[in-house]
């Protein structure tokens, strides 16, 4: 890795358990409550949410990493301790906020990559599918085991999994509740790339390389893939029509045909 990616600037601190940390154009959002595996709580939840706004306003962020400070785990999903204490009103207050936390990682309008090193369960598993990509080592153990307390995938589960692996196995990994190992994730296609070591290290030089290209050629590729997952075709075609012309007029295309004609790297403006 590169002195650039491997050293970060000052950190910026969203309450008492993330951090968000700069590799040049590369955003590292950390999940850092490392005593509680990163189980999510209301506080952390509120966190993640007020983070992922901050970096969908900021036009210099080309890629967000998500990792974890963690040694063991990602995330081991919500916070049940909490959770136990909960009276039923409590747990329909707490909903909006639970939502907010992961709709805020989903809807990072940049490329995003989670980086999974040991246990990613629950809401931990459930924030990673909400990124575009997953980097795992062989630590890695995946997994939606919501059935097996009385409750189900309610972090986007249901619906970001069967567009990764297909209804069926989507239906068999949240009806058993069991935890899939790094080789049989990235073999289900739980996971995109498989390290054997230092999943950070590889999502943020996979960041980087992205980070190369046109923030506004990323941004619009991205919308385009999101939006028009599962629709047909031709509606589809029309999805990817629309970010074509916010594209096709930027200062961003025209620098990346001057810099292709005068054989340089491109110095995007990002607009």
């Amino acid at each position: 890795m590169s002195e650039q990616q491997s050293e970060a600037h000052a950190e910026e601190r969203y309450g008492e358990f993330v951090a968000v940390r700069r590799h040049g154009h590369v955003a590292e959002l950390v999940l850092d409550r490392p005593k509680a595996m990163n189980a999510v709580s209301t506080e952390m939840a509120r966190s993640i949410a007020a983070a992922c706004a901050a970096l969908a306003a900021d036009t210099s962020v080309r890629v967000t990493v998500l990792t974890s400070s963690n040694d063991r785990a990602f995330c081991v999903g919500a916070d049940l301790k909490e959770r136990n204490s909960f009276t039923d009103a409590d747990m329909l207050r707490q909903r909006p906020t639970t939502r907010g936390c992961y709709t805020g990682v989903l809807e990072l309008p940049m490329p995003t990559i989670a980086a999974v090193h040991g246990f990613a369960l629950g809401g931990g598993f459930e924030l990673a599918l909400s990124c575009d990509l997953i980097v795992a080592d062989a630590t890695a153990v995946v997994g939606l085991p919501e059935v097996s307390v009385g409750v189900i995938p309610g972090g986007g589960g249901t619906q970001l999994l069967p567009r990764r692996v297909g209804a069926a196995r989507a239906a068999e990994l949240v009806f058993t509740a069991r935890r899939v190992p790094a080789a049989e994730a990235a073999g289900l296609g739980l996971v995109d790339e498989l390290v054997e070591e230092d999943a950070r290290g590889a999502a943020l030089e996979l960041a980087a390389r992205i980070a190369g290209n046109s923030p506004v050629g990323l941004r619009a590729a991205k919308r385009a893939l999101r939006l028009g997952h599962g629709l047909d075709l031709r509606a589809g075609l029309e999805v990817e029509d629309a970010a074509w012309r916010t594209v096709a007029f930027s200062g961003d295309r025209k620098e990346g045909v001057a810099a292709f004609n005068e054989k340089r790297s491109p110095e995007w403006p990002g607009e």
